[in-house]
């Protein structure tokens, strides 16, 4: 396993030798700095920390600017942790590349998705509307709560509500491009979050 973190700069489409068109989201990944790396004696499992994104020094609390300070590095807006990776290949205050991946390889893309704000059932969960005729009396509402019998709104049902800014991974996109110099990844279709919002990128579980 081996990952980078990154910040979505935007989308646009590269052409193929054939002339065929790929639509592709351009990451900006790394440099990363190695901040912690969590063995099983210690911390109970292997994981390596990852930091993206400089922060200025006022920003950042003691505990913040301490464990940067470890690493000989500025504190850092995002940080993450990598598992199942290998310790071996790593070292606190190294730096990682967008090198770390090669075109043709595939991977999965965790970021936060779009806030949507608060949002009725029909476009937060894609129910149905009542008869719109005008004796309905029941148009976009969220219907039925279930059993009275407990006097409660069972766990789980849909209704209105904050819709968006959520974890979302995209799984098996395939990196079109590696940009050494820029530290740029293309990946091929959309990842989650805005322009400028940061994401993780791993290699895939499941291919």
């Amino acid at each position: 396993m081996k990952g980078i973190l990154g910040r979505k700069l935007g989308m646009t489409q590269v052409f193929t030798a054939e002339g065929n068109v790929i639509p592709v989201t351009v990451i900006e990944a790394g440099p990363n700095v190695v901040l912690q790396k969590k063995d099983a004696e210690n911390d109970g499992y292997e994981a390596v920390q990852l930091g993206f994104s400089d922060k200025k020094e006022k920003a950042a609390n003691k505990p913040e600017a301490g464990h940067a300070k470890k690493a000989n590095t500025a504190p850092k807006r995002y940080v993450r942790e990598i598992r199942g990776i290998d310790l071996a290949g790593y070292e606190v205050g190294q730096e990682v590349k967008a090198d770390v991946f090669a075109e043709g390889e595939f991977v999965d893309v965790t970021g936060i998705s779009k806030g949507k704000g608060f949002a009725g059932v029909i476009k937060r969960w894609g129910q149905s509307r009542g008869p719109m005729a005008h004796g309905s009396r029941y148009h976009r509402r969220p219907g039925s709560m279930g059993s009275i019998q407990a006097n409660r709104v069972p766990k789980g049902k849909h209704l209105p509500g904050h819709m968006g800014s959520e974890t979302v991974t995209i799984q098996g996109l395939e990196i079109i491009k590696v940009d050494v110099e820029r530290n740029v990844l293309l990946v091929k279709g959309s990842v989650p979050g805005p322009k400028k919002g940061f994401v993780k990128i791993k290699e895939t579980v499941k291919k």
